[in-house]
Formats: C-alpha cells, sequence, structure tokens
C-alpha cells in the first residue's frame, strides 16, 4: 500500500495502540462501578475512549445520575488501574518495538499525542524503555482543548517541525481518528475496543489489523534513498 503523500513523521496515540490500558481501565471501571451498585455497561465505556475528562465526565453524569461524585469515582477507578498495573503491568501492544525500529531505519521523527498525563505515560512506556523513542509527548498537560478536537495532532506537528498534512496519524478511538482527520494527517485507525464505523473509513486512508500491518506498508530504507 502507497500513502497519499510521503510520509515524513508518524503521530501515535498511546492507549490503546502502544499499550494494551484501555482493557485495564474498563475492568477498573467495571470494579469501580460495583463497588457502589452500579455497572460499567461497554457500550457506555465506548463512548468515553479517548477523550479527556472534561468530555467524558457528563458521560459518567448521564449514566449514574445527576450528583454523582465524580472526584470519588476517579480516585476509585485510579486505585483499581494502579494495583492491576502493579500487580501485572501494562503490556505492549502487538507490533510496537518493530515498527519504531522501522521508523529508526527511515530516520522518521515520532511522537505521541495522547488524552492522558505525562505521568501516565511515563507510567507505562517507561518500564518498556520507550520514552526515548519519541521526539515529542503532546499529553494533556499541554493540551488546552483535547480530542477531538484537533489541537494534539496540531502541537505533534509544531513539535516535530513537519506539516500535519505530511505526517501519518496512528489512532484507535473514533474520537482519536476524528482529531487526527481534523488536524489533516494521514490517518490510519487501528482498532482496539472500538469497532470501525462507516464514518471511520470515510475518515481513515485505511483500517489496519495491528501495527505490524502499518510497518508492512512503510518503506524499508530511507526515503533519502528512494528515487
Amino acid at each position: 500500500m502507497s500513502f497519499p503523500r510521503i510520509v515524513k513523521a508518524v503521530v501515535f496515540d498511546m492507549d490503546g495502540l502502544l499499550v494494551d490500558t484501555e482493557t485495564v481501565v474498563y475492568r477498573a471501571m467495571q470494579r469501580a462501578a460495583g463497588q457502589i451498585g452500579g455497572e460499567m455497561p461497554f457500550d457506555t465505556f465506548q463512548r468515553m475512549v479517548g477523550l479527556q475528562h472534561a468530555h467524558s465526565d457528563p458521560i459518567l453524569v448521564e449514566h449514574f445520575g445527576e450528583g454523582f461524585n465524580l472526584d470519588a469515582w476517579s480516585e476509585a477507578v485510579s486505585g483499581h488501574f494502579q494495583g492491576e498495573m502493579l500487580e501485572a503491568g501494562i503490556a505492549l501492544k502487538a507490533g510496537v518495538v518493530e515498527i519504531l525500529d522501522q521508523l529508526d531505519v527511515m530516520g522518521l521523527p515520532r511522537a505521541i499525542a495522547t488524552s492522558s498525563r505525562l505521568a501516565a505515560v511515563e507510567q507505562c512506556l517507561g518500564p518498556h524503555g520507550l520514552l526515548d523513542r519519541f521526539h515529542a509527548l503532546i499529553t494533556r498537560d499541554i493540551q488546552t482543548r483535547g480530542k477531538p478536537h484537533p489541537e494534539p495532532f496540531l502541537k505533534a506537528a509544531e513539535a516535530l517541525g513537519v506539516a500535519p498534512e505530511d505526517c501519518l496519524a496512528l489512532e484507535d478511538s473514533h474520537n482519536g481518528v476524528r482529531s487526527a482527520s481534523s488536524a489533516g494527517m494521514m490517518t490510519v485507525m487501528v482498532p482496539d475496543m472500538l469497532d470501525p464505523t462507516e464514518e471511520m473509513h470515510d475518515l481513515c486512508v485505511r483500517i489496519a489489523r495491528d501495527l505490524h500491518e502499518v510497518r508492512e506498508w512503510l518503506p524499508g530504507q530511507p526515503y533519502s534513498a528512494i528515487p
């Protein structure tokens, strides 16, 4: 497969794309809901994937009702998440190391654009020794408008010094795809907890089964060596 334009940089989401955090978060939410005698339906969780708290909190209030204690909820979910992460760690998704190795060969800069905070990025990627393999980390801490707004991806392109239209964006969530596509990037969805919809097919240049497949679409040599 060839992309519409030469890829000059790659911007990755993190949760659900680089690391298998979404399944851990969902289990944490199920446990937190059980503690208060409630439930966390999968379709409700799916609506929140890829969103910052400012956008996901209203979904929680809609589900649990007015007066729902968001601070207590966040503390409970975080506690369950941290407990599982400390016990078993957070696994890398398939193909992460291989695609980063390929980008090294190609000499392409890469960034992360995530709705998570820097501390979470360090917790998830640090143990795998991957932090220094990215040239920029665009976390929630430095975003004024999160996904699905294009700002996270525009900030990533700016940090890498590459025009957004020359960047390949890799996302697993619908809101992430909307963010990357509206930033003007060549967007590939690598589904995790969410299936690609007709809208996703329209916004993406391709849907990939995993990062191994994305790597196969990239040249096997530096772009400077391609006639």
